[in-house]
């Protein structure tokens, strides 16, 4: 299992708060954090609407990418603390001018976020790394994914699918956990799921169905300012989380056989039961469903799985309330 915790713009433009996500985030147990490498001048343009008006900070779109923006210097200063707390830096570029700063700040692969799935020109820039890729599929149909898996196969690059929803939050109704069989199926790669729902069952469910990459924004704080924080899992959900997923994967591989119970034969001493009498009887009573009870441990007495077996058979002696009932009391 491979686990992302998604900084994405949770920093603000702060490069403080940035290594702060990353010294909080490599005590959480996760195995990459990533962050989102926004170029204004590379990718935006004063036409872009989404979500403009979110930031009272921000006039624009541009403005809000331009003050998001670290410098080379600050995105390999992150880089060094990700290496330095043992988690792995991974970014999402948004341009091809994104790239190469990432191939100068170092990166073992490329998250390819929902929007830029169809973006050819991004995909062969990062073709030409030679660097493996995740993609997030939130606005593709199969119809587009197909195109672009044929792009990538043809030039043999190694690649990842995620499910996912482009919304946010996501509600349940939206979350498409089927998607992640169907993604294995179609393509025969890795699969996970990236997700924006902001609650933590939605990643078990999916590491449950066989998920094996798992992506999730973060925020210190759901009431924090940025246009993720409302999607994303706080630092302490995140900690039980990995944990919990951890938990899961470790079941999953390690199939129980359910025809073998032999590891259970004290237990079951111990749990399983003897018929015995509910009231006191005399030689001869014809025993009825209604003179029984079944006592802990199994074999003081008859088992009780046989006792339709005695059903209508007489006692051979008086017998006391509570006493086991063994063959040798019974005609």
């Amino acid at each position: 299992m491979f686990i992302i915790a998604e900084v994405g713009q949770a920093h603000d433009g702060s490069l403080g708060m940035a290594l702060s996500y990353i010294d909080t985030l490599a005590e959480t147990g996760v195995d990459a954090v990533k962050f989102q490498v926004h170029i204004a001048e590379a990718e935006s343009s004063e036409h872009e609407t989404f979500r403009v008006k979110f930031s009272e900070q921000d006039k624009t779109r541009f403005d809000y990418w331009k003050r998001m923006e670290f410098s080379l210097d600050q995105w390999k200063l992150l880089k060094q603390r990700c290496d330095k707390k043992g988690v792995e830096f991974l970014a999402s570029p948004f341009s091809n001018a994104a790239v190469d700063l990432l191939e100068i700040v170092g990166v073992k692969r490329y998250k390819i976020g929902s929007g830029e799935v169809n973006n050819f020109l991004l995909l062969q820039k990062i073709v030409k790394t030679g660097k493996p890729v995740i993609i997030s599929s939130g606005m593709s149909s199969f119809e587009e994914l197909d195109k672009t898996v044929e792009f990538l196969k043809e030039r043999k690059v190694e690649f990842s699918i995620l499910q996912c929803t482009t919304a946010y939050p996501t509600k349940p109704e939206d979350y498409g956990l089927n998607v992640i069989q169907q993604l294995r199926e179609r393509y025969l790669v890795p699969v996970g799921y990236s997700d924006h729902s902001a609650r933590t069952e939605t990643s078990l469910a999916a590491t449950a169905l066989g998920a094996e990459i798992l992506e999730f924004h973060v925020v210190f704080d759901r009431r924090n300012f940025g246009p993720d924080a409302t999607s994303s899992l706080e630092i302490n959900e995140i900690k039980k989380l990995v944990e919990a997923v951890k938990n899961i994967k470790t079941s999953l591989g390690h199939p129980v056989d359910k025809s073998d119970n032999s590891r259970f034969s004290d237990l079951k001493n111990i749990f399983e039961k003897s018929l015995a009498i509910n009231k006191d009887l005399l030689t001869g009573h014809k025993l009825s469903f209604e003179d029984l009870e079944a006592k802990k441990p199994k074999g003081y007495g008859i088992n009780a799985l046989r006792f339709e077996e005695i059903l209508g058979k007489e006692l051979k002696k008086d017998m006391k309330q509570w006493e086991f009932l063994n063959e040798e009391d019974i005609l």
